[in-house]
């Protein structure tokens, strides 16, 4: 049987300034470590620090730009748009725009601090 997800759980984010994370699936909301569903909501000149997690990480932006620093340059992510950071991958997100952005990440297994493997600020 199909099971409702009546509200997610928010998680405490990472980063210079609070972030809005929404997690509809995974180790926290519902106790699944094969995937995390999770919405965002990150503030104009939010950071995280960069990563090399062992999972791979897609987000779909819904409103605003999500940049995405990677070892080779800069991406810009664009509502609408999406970005896949493979296993392994160093990243670091950021919205330096106005407005800052919404966004949908989905990570496969299920994101964990174990496993996302940041930076030392």
């Amino acid at each position: 049987m199909p099971e409702l997800i009546a509200a997610p759980t928010v998680i405490e984010s990472a980063g210079n300034l609070p972030k809005r994370i929404e997690e509809y699936a995974g180790r926290v909301n519902t106790k699944s470590d094969s995937v995390s569903v999770a919405r965002m909501r990150s503030p104009q000149g939010w950071v995280e620090p960069g990563q090399r997690p062992d999972f791979e990480e897609i987000t779909v932006v819904l409103n605003g730009k999500l940049h995405v620093e990677h070892e080779n340059g800069v991406l810009e992510v664009a509502a609408g748009q999406a970005v896949v950071a493979k296993p392994g991958e160093w990243v670091r997100y950021s919205t330096p725009d106005e407005g800052g952005a919404e966004y949908v990440a989905v990570c496969l297994p299920a994101f964990s601090p174990d496993t996302v493997h940041r930076d030392e600020e």
